[in-house]
């Protein structure tokens, strides 16, 4: 089996204002006008499912309301337009959404926002406005594949936050137990296979190796009877998450080996994490199967190392790099109460 670590991909543009999405400057009085190759950008990244936001100094209410009168505001999720540093707004839009800095791209006219946004966080991807026209053929803003969740995904995060402001209204621990949670968890299938690429790409938290597999690669596995590859979505009363969570699970004649647990770290706070992981747990124990699971650490992914180690998997080996962890099956975690689990896959014969 190959398997190729992930490069890291742009998962939200951060837009200045004055002079890069539009031509003058707003509380100048100019009367500014959105730069054509501007707008075919807002389009094309949207479509690649890439979320775009902004850190612009300005007047906030003015500039939303220019934004809204040249019917683009909709295109940005949690927004930062304010007077303080730039840097300030572009790691508040990383926290809002919950993304690491470096995949964080950031696009000024100004080599000084610029420089201030380099200096303070190294981490994030930035861009001169100057050249806007070569930026849709970055490579760290050309997915490969587009999916259906990809081109929904403004959507999604925007009822993510609708969810986030509604759980503050409400006293710790109800809110997960009222919004209807159903996690549906299948055997992929070969519609399913350009998602599950695109988690491998964009998931770093929750991943438990940082694997990515070639669409060939995942349909033999599919198809071989030797592998499982699983496939979990997730909805809930105010729309759906989409497919969040892959398994890449190994069935060898004397263990099954988990190669690749991920989950979309866009549902890190909905409880969802370990149910996946529970879920591959009790097929094993049903087929009398120990479970390994290969772990390799990266810059982001302890919390996945936390779940595994909290589910009860012990270290049993080093392997080219990643860690070899064995789960006896004593004491496997039920589902959570507040999550309605749905199971469509196959069964697997237990072992003799």
């Amino acid at each position: 089996m190959t398997a190729a670590r992930g490069a890291q991909a742009v998962k939200c543009l951060v837009w200045d204002l004055d002079n890069t999405l539009w031509d003058g400057v707003l509380l100048e009085g100019d009367r500014v006008r959105v730069r054509p190759e501007a707008l075919a950008l807002l389009r094309t990244f949207d479509e690649r499912g890439i979320l775009q936001s902004l850190a612009s100094r300005s007047e906030h209410d003015v500039a939303i309301s220019k934004l809204r009168e040249l019917g683009l505001h909709h295109y940005f999720v949690v927004p930062q337009v304010n007077w303080g540093a730039k840097s300030a707004s572009v790691r508040e839009i990383a926290r809002r959404l919950n993304l690491g800095l470096d995949s964080i791209a950031f696009v000024d006219d100004d080599p000084f926002e610029r420089d201030e946004v380099q200096a303070s966080l190294p981490g994030v991807l930035v861009l001169d406005a100057a050249d806007l026209a070569s930026l849709p053929d970055l490579p760290a803003l050309s997915p490969r594949v587009v999916t259906r969740e990809a081109r929904h995904r403004r959507g999604m995060v925007k009822a993510d936050l609708a969810r986030a402001a509604a759980e503050e209204t409400m006293v710790p621990g109800e809110f997960l137990t009222s919004v209807g949670m159903v996690l549906t968890i299948a055997d992929a299938e070969e519609g399913d296979l350009e998602r599950i690429e695109e988690l491998t790409t964009r998931t770093n938290q929750l991943n438990s190796t940082g694997y990515t597999y070639p669409h060939a690669e995942l349909e033999a596995m599919r198809v071989s009877g030797l592998h499982r590859l699983l496939i979990a979505s997730l909805d809930d009363r105010y729309g759906t998450y989409g497919k969040i969570g892959v398994a890449v699970v190994e069935l060898g004649e004397r263990h099954w080996l988990l190669r690749l647990l991920l989950m979309s770290c866009r549902v890190m706070s909905r409880g969802v994490g370990k149910v996946l992981l529970s879920h591959v747990l009790m097929e094993a124990a049903r087929a009398g199967m120990p479970l390994r699971a290969e772990f390799i650490h990266t810059d982001s992914n302890r919390p996945m190392y936390l779940t595994l180690k909290l589910a009860g998997f012990a270290e049993v080996d080093r392997l080219d790099g990643a860690i070899v962890l064995e789960h006896d099956h004593a004491a496997i975690d039920p589902f959570p109460a507040h999550i309605r689990v749905l199971v469509t896959e196959r069964s697997v014969r237990a072992a003799p």
